[in-house]
């Protein structure tokens, strides 16, 4: 078993997303800025997807083979032997 302490930290963004600034990074007279996100974040809707993406990519280079039924399975089959890797969240 393991478990991907950053992993919602290590997708990278496609779309453009921002948000208010942290309250201890305001300025005096920029308090209507924001922030431009460059990767994801904790809470951020499309961070459990780009850490998926940022996951499937590699694991496939490795000769996983993604379930058909369910994308967070893999299976990789050599010499008679079998791994299955399960993905849920941010646990292996």
């Amino acid at each position: 078993q393991m478990d991907v302490k950053t992993a919602f930290l290590n997708g990278d963004l496609e779309e453009k997303a921002h948000m208010a600034q942290p309250k201890v990074f305001v300025m005096q007279g920029n308090a209507n800025m924001g922030c431009r996100l460059k990767s994801s974040i904790y809470g951020l809707k499309q961070a459990s997807r780009q850490w998926y993406l940022k996951f499937d990519g590699p694991i496939k280079k490795f000769g996983f083979q993604e379930n058909v039924e369910d994308n967070c399975i893999y299976s990789k089959f050599k010499n008679g032997r079998f791994i299955f890797l399960i993905l849920y969240v941010d646990d292996m």
